[in-house]
């Protein structure tokens, strides 16, 4: 391929066993496409586009945002500094999906059915610390895709630190206002309608957030958190089906007790669209310590999350 025809994403890793395929882009450990048969069960984008509205992207060192970029650090002598963040969420003023939204992945290994990228974040204005994010992709021929992302702390000092991504879901060619989303959750966190900013927590309870028991796309839009995931067999499992039964299923480990859903018809290039994000933490956790890690030199996290084609 010549520079010319270079995707905006950079290199393309194609991964495939059976009728399961993905493409992972170089650009952010993105998951640009996973389709089954044929099937397309994420949203994609083209060639000359970057990921529009953070299309599969992975989050590193948090997801989601951190109010006003700003938080505060925890120093060995028991002190505190005020860290300031840059503001990549203009509108709303926050800081945005972590540090490596614009950053190239290198690849540690290429398999047929299976790659793992790595990136580093360096010591920075607002993020003092040095880590490695790697991320592992594989599929297998059951229609099923596996993701592990790991998080090491690389430097001096104990760094906060949460994970996250951010796939859009489809079921083929099915409208996406057809489709029906279930997400097995107890409890939604409220926000600020300005700043998105959680501000406490409620039980979702039969009402209107309540997908438990799957709500149709039609008009409902959404850009809430939730917790309190049901567990099954030890992971937690959300799904978006068609009417005829068929769809794709979110599967996340227990360490990531959130998922976030978001859905729109705002962002450019994919219409309507429905992403649900597995998080290890929610937005503002460095300021609120909900489900925020804090890693020691050497120190790790890890998180797992998967999809699985739901058959009609």
């Amino acid at each position: 391929m010549s520079a010319s025809t270079r995707p905006a994403t950079g290199e393309q890793y194609e991964i495939a066993v059976g009728g399961t395929r993905a493409v992972i882009t170089e650009l952010a450990a993105g998951l640009r496409l996973f389709e089954v048969d044929g099937v397309a069960l994420t949203e994609t984008y083209d060639d000359d586009a970057i990921a529009p509205g953070a299309a599969g992207i992975t989050l590193a060192p948090w997801p989601n945002r951190i109010a006003a970029g700003r938080w505060t650090q925890r120093l060995p002598d028991g002190g505190t500094r005020t860290q300031q963040l840059d503001i990549t969420e203009p509108a709303r003023g926050n800081a945005m999906h972590g540090l490596l939204r614009n950053t190239g992945y290198t690849p540690l290994e290429h398999r047929a059915e299976s790659v793992t990228l790595s990136a580093g974040i360096y010591p920075q204005h607002g993020y003092p610390f040095h880590l490695i994010h790697e991320v592992h992709y594989a599929v297998s021929d059951d229609g099923s895709l596996h993701v592990r992302q790991r998080l090491t702390n690389r430097g001096s000092g104990t760094a906060p630190v949460a994970l996250g991504a951010h796939p859009y879901l489809r079921v083929g060619d099915v409208p996406v206002a057809d489709l029906t989303l279930r997400v097995d959750a107890a409890t939604r966190l409220l926000a600020d309608p300005r700043s998105l900013i959680p501000t406490g927590t409620a039980p979702v309870d039969g009402g209107e957030h309540d997908l438990r028991a799957g709500r149709r796309i039609g008009s409902l839009r959404m850009d809430s958190a939730y917790t309190d995931l049901a567990l099954v067999d030890g992971e937690h499992r959300h799904d978006l089906r068609a009417p005829d039964g068929s769809g794709v299923q979110l599967r996340t480990g227990p360490e990531c007790g959130y998922v976030h859903v978001f859905i729109t018809d705002h962002t450019p290039g994919l219409g309507l669209a429905v992403a649900l994000e597995p998080m290890s933490a929610p937005a503002n956790a460095f300021n609120s310590g909900d489900g925020l890690r804090r890693l020691a030199p050497g120190e790790e996290l890890t998180i797992s999350w998967g999809l699985r084609r739901l058959p009609a």
